[in-house]
């Protein structure tokens, strides 16, 4: 399915047919498209790049499609590996986390970090921390291939 051009986000790199990879849903999936263009926030005179996520249901472009500045695409990427990361050892402890100490990294980063814990303030935590364990093992192939291109294609770059 062609991504629309007529849009407020105006596409420059596409990959289309995203639908057919997008994990588990794939040949399922309402994400039909990625891109890389213009941000639909423009203002005048000030250019913004973005991701965007392009979803299609039924027979319109949904509102519920997703734009995010590039560093932010980037960030959650470091976040989903640091999350993947975390729980390759989480299992040994009997939470998945300690509660005296929720921090699991702080990735420097703009003379500050990206601090990366578990969120204690989730009244569910305990629950809903085992959901997300339970997640990252029964999807350890699908995220891994993409880490693994993720992994080549930051050496292909020089990184």
């Amino acid at each position: 399915m062609k991504i629309p051009t007529e849009l407020k986000h105006k596409p420059i790199i596409v990959s289309e047919d995203y639908d057919k990879v997008d994990g588990k849903r794939a040949n399922e999936s309402d994400a039909k498209g990625l891109s890389i263009g213009l941000a639909q926030w423009n203002d005048r005179g000030n250019v913004e790049i973005s991701a965007k996520v392009w979803r299609y249901t039924s027979d319109k472009w949904s509102r519920q499609s997703e734009e995010l500045p590039l560093n932010r695409v980037l960030d959650l990427a470091l976040l989903i590996c640091r999350t993947s990361q975390y729980f390759q050892q989480a299992y040994r402890m009997p939470k998945y986390y300690d509660p005296s100490n929720p921090q699991i990294d702080r990735i420097g980063m703009q003379g500050d970090a990206l601090n990366v814990g578990v969120c204690t303030e989730n009244p569910m935590i305990d629950t809903d921390i085992r959901l997300l364990a339970d997640y990252m093992g029964q999807n350890g192939e699908l995220l891994g291939e993409r880490f693994r291109l993720l992994s080549k294609t930051l050496q292909e770059m020089g990184y």
